[in-house]
């Protein structure tokens, strides 16, 4: 899949399992910062099918702003990441913690400038999409 963003049609139809060491691949550009890692768990563009990815970020990349139509969870597995909403403060996230981000909401998560972080995020699909992708966070925004 040249562009993991690129959603597939529709979920398995049958127990699949995904091996940790396996099917990772760069984040499309124009999603972040900087590079970083995915790999694709669900991909869906059947409405309300889910969508989900595994991310390895590297210290001090960060998504632009987003939004989901029906809303993200995001599951932290390793490191310190950061996490704002449109208009809220940024929110610091550590190995353990999950923070919903609501259907629509703007937002940025990634890496904090001096940790590698590393997350699960899963988000249903409404209208054949999971996410909306919009301007890069601007350095004034960033802690």
């Amino acid at each position: 899949m040249s562009n993991p963003f690129d959603m597939g049609a529709a979920c398995p139809e049958e127990m699949t399992v995904w091996r940790a060491e396996a099917g990772f691949v760069a984040a499309p550009a124009g999603v972040s910062s900087g590079p970083f890692e995915v790999q694709m768990l669900l991909s869906s563009r059947r409405d309300g099918e889910m969508t989900a990815m595994r991310a390895l970020v590297p210290p001090g990349v960060v998504t632009h702003w987003h939004s989901h139509p029906r809303g993200q969870l995001l599951h932290v597995l390793d490191g310190v990441g950061l996490a704002q909403r449109q208009g809220g403060e940024v929110v610091e996230l550590r190995r353990g913690d999950s923070v919903w981000f609501a259907p629509d909401e703007r937002h940025w998560h990634g890496a904090a400038p001096e940790s590698p972080f590393s997350y699960i995020s899963i988000q249903p699909v409404k209208d054949g999409t999971a996410a909306h992708w919009f301007e890069p966070v601007s350095q004034r925004e960033q802690p």
